[in-house]
């Protein structure tokens, strides 16, 4: 099997969060300090520096691509970029809409994210990876990065649990009814 082109496609997603978060951080310093943000957005809790997503968003990056690459082998299906695509889509969105503080929409946004992972399986790397880059521009890295890891959890139990129970009760339900109409 030959994986060249997809260490190279590795190499160059982690060099570019990596010159993302890079470049984040210098424009931080440059204008008016790195920031850090308070958890739950509550000043009497602790702060996390956005330094941190020099170190996390790299390695998140390398084991994210890596888990990619064991699942679908050689190229990128379009499932693949789809799913990393309307994760980024998703994470700016977040960002904006609480950058403008718009709560509303942003928390039904957050509570659609249940419904979607009956949909889609949201616990797959390229989701959890498009999600916080999506964020990082609002939130650093690790704060999405933790984030993004219960909805992984949250995905992974109601798309392996509940979703098939769903399918299911519904195949039941209408097979019933197809039985008593014949």
């Amino acid at each position: 099997m030959n994986d060249q082109p997809f260490k190279l496609h590795r190499l160059l997603l982690v060099a570019a969060a990596s010159l993302y978060i890079w470049v984040l951080l210098a424009f931080e310093h440059y204008n008016g300090g790195v920031v850090s943000h308070h958890l739950l957005h509550r000043e009497d809790l602790p702060a996390i520096s956005n330094w941190w997503g020099a170190l996390v968003l790299p390695l998140l990056s390398w084991f994210l691509t890596g888990r990619i690459y064991k699942r679908v082998v050689t190229a990128y299906p379009f499932a693949v970029v789809a799913g990393f695509i309307g994760a980024l889509l998703f994470g700016i969105l977040l960002s904006v809409l609480f950058v403008y503080q718009q709560q509303q929409m942003l928390s039904g946004l957050m509570l659609s994210l249940p419904v979607l992972a009956l949909i889609f399986p949201l616990y797959r790397a390229e989701f959890l990876l498009g999600f916080v880059l999506g964020m990082c521009f609002t939130f650093g890295a690790l704060i999405p990065a933790g984030v993004g890891t219960l909805v992984v959890l949250m995905s992974f139990i109601l798309h392996k649990t509940l979703r098939p129970l769903l399918g299911y009760l519904f195949g039941f339900f209408a097979g019933s009814k197809d039985s008593t109409i014949g």
